[in-house]
Parts: C-alpha cells; structure tokens; sequence
C-alpha cells in the first residue's frame, strides 16, 4: 500500500478494531510473548510523531528473573507502611483538586472494578491487595518500563503519550492485551537503582504486555466514553 492510496475498507476496519477493543486488563495468562514480536511492537510504535524528530522515549523491556526482581523490591516497599511512605511520585499525574466531570470518571471507573472483585468501600485491605497487583504486572509476562531524560519538557511528554498509545494498538493488532500503569512512579527510585538509570532518567510510568485471561472477572471491565458531541466544537464559519 503507498502512502497516498486510500485504505480499503478491511483495513481501515482492523485499525478501528485494533483501537476499540483497546482496554487496560488486570489479569494475564502465563503464556509467553516472544521476544521478536515485542521487538516487533516497539519498531511500529516508535513511527509516532515528535517534535523535530526528538524520539523522546526509552524503554525497559522486563521478563523472567529481571521482572520477578523488580516486582519484589517494590511489592516490599508496598507492603511496608514506613517504606511506603517515604516514596513520593517525581510528577503530578493527577490534578491535586479534582473538579467534574473528571471525579465523577475516576469514581466510576474504581467502583466498577472493585463491584466486579467483590469489593465493597469498607474493604481497604482487598483494595490494597488489588492495587498491588500493579507492582507484578498483574501477571503478564512481559512489563514495560519507560523513561526520558530530565532535560525534555511538555512537548515531549505529549510525543511519549502517542507513542505508548502506538505500543498499545500495536499490542492489539497482534492479538495481544496491556495496561499502562502510572501506579509504579510512587517507586521511581527503586526502579532507577534496579534498572541503573543514569540521573538525566526520569521514570515515565510501566506497562502490563501479554495474553489477557478471559476467565478473570475483573478483564470484563468496560469503561464508558463521552459522546463526541461532548468535547469536539465543530467551526465552519
């Protein structure tokens, strides 16, 4: 296909599904990702745009005995409340006051979750054990972690957010599932020692890469989207 030949309707139908059927899962099977197929998923994803070209992203491909290793220093952190308590996220994920409709979103996508686990709001501890999940990459077999140098700014983290969304439709295409994780930057000094970042390296967040089990409950979460009549303005004069 060039470049300027409009897409056929099959094609222009797998990139929509590869988008659509796009959802974070919290359970993976066992079953391993080769490594030339993540090889292959990081070439495509790494044809997102930057400014001028910059290429801002770096990743950390873990697997085996590396990610085990990882998963156990933090899961150690985790656990421990006078650890836990002296690792602070390096950047502001989330506002610091959280207004509507984005409270409302960030509610609703918790509690579902938690309704489909058996949650309820008086279980602290089943939460927590949940939100550890994220320190072993709710299982998958392969965990990404992603980094850039200090000296980039806005921009280039805009870039990154293209990218990772590329490793993500990539994923799919493949028949593969993720989850972008922004839960590991609370422990971005454990990672930057275990993985030897040097100190221009900034932690960007992890990522979840592998074969999504279909028995688990809690991949049967599907989250809402607003109507584009919500937050697109069409202009014509």
């Amino acid at each position: 296909m060039s470049l300027f030949d409009p897409p056929s309707e099959a094609q222009t139908a797998a990139v929509d599904a590869a988008i659509t059927t796009r959802r974070s899962m919290r359970a993976f099977l066992p079953t391993a990702v080769p490594r030339g197929m993540v090889e292959d998923i990081l070439r495509v994803a790494a044809r997102a745009p930057s400014g001028t070209n910059t290429q801002p992203w770096q990743v950390h491909v873990l697997t085996g005995a590396a990610k085990q290793r990882l998963s156990e220093r933090i899961s150690a952190a985790y656990e421990d409340p006078a650890e836990r308590d002296n690792y602070q996220q390096e950047y502001d994920y989330y506002p610091k006051e959280w207004t509507s409709p984005y409270l409302d979103r960030r509610r609703k996508v918790g509690w579902d979750l938690y309704g489909l686990l058996g949650l309820d709001k008086t279980d602290k501890e089943g939460m927590h054990r949940q939100h550890g999940r994220n320190y072993h990459f709710f299982d998958a077999p392969v965990g990404l972690i992603f980094s850039i140098d200090r000296v980039m700014q806005m921009g280039s983290w805009l870039d990154y957010g293209m990218f990772l969304q590329n490793i993500m439709v990539a994923a799919r295409a493949r028949g593969l599932h993720t989850c972008p994780q922004a839960a590991f930057t609370q422990f971005h000094r454990i990672i930057a020692d275990e993985l030897g970042f040097r100190p221009e390296q900034m932690l960007v967040c992890g990522m979840a890469l592998g074969y999504a089990d279909p028995a688990a409950v809690e991949n049967g979460l599907v989250t809402e989207r607003a109507a584009v009549s919500e937050f697109a303005k069409f202009l014509d004069r």
